[in-house]
């Protein structure tokens, strides 16, 4: 059973290989299978429990997250490690180098968002919809709008700090934030990218804001989907 288990590694590990020189093939061999890119995505903002991870990603099965994460601990661009007490638990995080990638997922994701296929009213994780404003930012207009944003979502908190014509986004809160926006992922959306009129409570659908409205609505409009192709 042992040397069976062995074999079948061998194998699927030579079908995955393209014997390529480009870079992209060798990359394709690392996170080309299914799952493998998203589960990257839900630790570039910092590591995260096996069932967190899970719970973010609708429709993989324990088993195969198993698989995806040894897969990616092999080449180096996961790590596991144990948190001191008292959390002691086990945890994923991306490696230096793995968190390299993250630039490239952005990317991918503001490439693939002009196509007529891509449903924004489809499920988004707390760690997809930050890292989609790295990649929609009018960094010409954050040039001029140095803020500082708390998003409390129902299960995990982040602050992203505009400076620099950048965006850096990170788990966590911060005492005394300009903004602060309270919701899921799709009031998140409702508000940031459909541009749905603000309400304090949240009204709507949209997200609930403590702060100045305007400030609020500057930062909304540093946002915005990328036109569809034809």
């Amino acid at each position: 059973m042992k040397l069976e288990k062995i074999t079948s590694k061998i194998t699927a590990t030579r079908e995955r290989r393209y014997d390529d020189a480009c870079g992209t093939a060798l990359a394709l061999e690392f996170i080309g299978e299914r799952w493998s890119l998203l589960i990257m995505r839900e630790l570039v903002f910092g590591p995260r429990r096996f069932g967190e991870i899970r719970a973010n990603l609708p429709g993989i099965s324990a088993n195969v997250l198993t698989q995806r994460l040894d897969t990616l601990d092999e080449v180096g661009i996961v790590r596991r490690y144990r948190l001191p007490s008292p959390a002691n638990v086990q945890v994923y995080d991306l490696t230096e180098w793995g968190r390299e990638a993250a630039p490239l997922m952005r990317d991918m994701g503001r490439w693939a968002a002009r196509s007529p296929r891509h449903d924004p009213s489809l499920f988004m994780s707390a760690a997809s919809a930050m890292m989609s404003l790295q990649a929609l930012l009018d960094r010409t207009r954050a040039m001029a709008l140095p803020v500082s944003v708390v998003f409390h979502f129902p299960d995990e908190d982040f602050v992203a700090t505009v400076t620099g014509g950048e965006i850096l986004v990170g788990r966590g809160i911060t005492e005394a934030p300009d903004l602060a926006f309270t919701g899921d992922t799709m009031a998140m959306r409702r508000t940031i990218y459909g541009k749905a009129s603000l309400a304090r409570d949240g009204a709507g659908g949209t997200l609930a804001y403590a702060g100045d409205a305007d400030l609020a609505r500057s930062f909304i409009d540093l946002f915005s989907l990328p036109a569809r192709t034809a």
